[in-house]
């Protein structure tokens, strides 16, 4: 199924971008970051991200690719439905040995953060799958293999399915979900960051039996 960014919307639009058939780029300015109040205290929510929105059940696949410069740097994929209740998924700048392959959950303004410390890298594929209100993030290296990082759900979406594979209360049109790219350099820092190979698809996240 082919995407079409060019009718995606910015959230707080950078100022150096572009948006093509075939990739997105942009070039990250400095002090921007999503996050909310854990354990730092602060509140950030002025990184750009590029955003689509589908009610459906869909996988979306993308290569990410960059050249962080600063800690901190990261760029991925995000969900955002508000300031307070937000998905996002990226590797973390954190010295030329290793970096920081995690994702972060934020439910009713505050932020939660899973990560697995790997060897510093230039690119990244990543796998977001949607079934109702629950989510599987996957990522691969080379874009071959994808390992699962997190299942996760977004409360704000309503229930998920019981044991007997029924949605309670019974099933209802899906709600509408915000999602697409997104990159930031929390300190004083800049970076470009391209997405390509896109591929938005049925969900390919099998009910759970």
């Amino acid at each position: 199924m082919n995407i079409d960014f060019s009718t995606a919307i910015w959230l707080n639009q950078p100022k150096v971008f572009k948006v093509s058939q075939d990739f997105v780029s942009l070039t990250t300015e400095p002090n921007t970051d999503f996050w909310q109040r854990s354990y730092y205290g602060f509140r950030h929510d002025n990184a750009p991200a590029l955003l689509l929105e589908r009610q459906d059940n869909f996988s979306f696949t993308v290569r990410v690719s960059f050249n962080y410069q600063r800690m901190f740097d990261q760029c991925g994929v995000i969900i955002y439905l508000n300031s307070e209740n937000w998905f996002k998924a990226s590797i973390e700048y954190e010295n030329g040995s290793f970096s920081r392959l995690g994702s972060v959950v934020t439910h009713n303004g505050y932020s939660d953060w899973a990560t697995t410390d790997i060897p510093t890298a230039t690119n990244i594929y990543y796998r977001l799958s949607r079934r109702g209100p629950d989510f599987l993030i996957e990522s691969a290296l080379e874009g071959l293999s994808f390992k699962q990082m997190r299942i996760f759900h977004l409360h704000s979406l309503g229930e998920t399915t019981s044991e007997m594979g029924q949605l309670n209360p019974p099933l209802e049109p899906e709600k509408p979900v915000q999602f697409g790219l997104y990159a930031c350099s929390p300190l004083d820092s800049s970076f470009e960051a391209k997405f390509d190979q896109f591929k938005l698809e049925p969900c390919l996240w099998k009910a759970h039996e």
